[in-house]
């Protein structure tokens, strides 16, 4: 069977008196779309700040292709292909779109001078692999739609070479055509065998690009389900009503998908 990139089993945490998790389990496959949903306070941020290495979990392990890992930063789990996309892009708008690609990582030359000519040939190239089209790399990021700033985001994120993405509400403040051209990017990540989650409150965007969905209420997983074998309402009812359930091995997932 298919080793998960990303095995999360029996996370806890709690902050002081407050349960924000309790006993989640969760799995990703490699090239998989998985919607992470519930409501604000179901602790979806939670459970990617403990796998991106923001938060420290109480109990339970994680297991990246296999190996368990303990991330004690953010930094620790970038190197090992993780990378997440907030939802204020974390971007300088008085720096143009190559300058905040390569932000605190610039290509040297003679491991002295930023080699302008080399950063923006690579910002160009990372654009382009996510079929991103901007004016140009030397435009000011300040001066670019909600749409155009993700997407700066989303190729500093793949410039990183990772395994997985995980967005945060990513077009929760886009128009229809923004919206669209997002849903086209992680596709088109998908094809190139990167593997997402999406924490969003937008079902109709998980149905359109997901391959599973997993509900979280109250700090307990209550429902993971193939796309293709449920429907919005019986996620919306689990958001509502769930009560938890016996989350979805990676075992079980791959038997089911065969």
């Amino acid at each position: 069977m298919t080793t998960p990139v990303v095995e999360m089993r029996g996370i806890g945490k709690a902050f002081g008196p407050v349960i924000a998790l309790q006993d989640v389990s969760l799995h990703l496959m490699p090239g998989e779309i998985l919607g992470l949903v519930g409501d604000n306070s179901a602790g979806k941020s939670t459970l990617m700040k403990i796998l991106t290495g923001a938060y420290q979990r109480d109990g339970g392990d994680v297991r990246i292709d296999g190996r368990e890992v303990h991330f004690r930063s953010p930094h620790e789990s970038r190197a090992l292909g993780i990378e997440m996309i907030y939802q204020d892009f974390a971007l300088c708008g008085n720096m143009d779109v190559a300058q905040n690609i390569f932000l605190g990582r610039w290509p040297l030359r003679w491991g002295l001078f930023v080699n302008r000519r080399r950063m923006y040939r690579d910002a160009e190239a990372d654009l382009a692999r996510l079929k991103v089209d901007v004016n140009s790399v030397q435009q000011k990021v300040e001066s670019l739609s909600g749409g155009r700033q993700q997407s700066v985001a989303i190729a500093r994120a793949v410039s990183f070479a990772p395994k997985v993405v995980i967005f945060d509400e990513p077009t929760a403040n886009l128009s229809v055509t923004a919206t669209n051209r997002m849903l086209e990017t992680m596709s088109e990540l998908k094809r190139q065998g990167v593997a997402q989650i999406i924490i969003s409150h937008r079902l109709t965007d998980i149905f359109a690009v997901g391959d599973r969905v997993m509900v979280l209420k109250r700090g307990r997983g209550v429902g993971d389900r193939y796309i293709r074998a449920t429907n919005e309402r019986e996620v919306l009812e689990l958001i509502v009503s769930g009560t938890p359930e016996t989350a979805l091995t990676a075992e079980e997932a791959q038997r089911r998908a065969a």
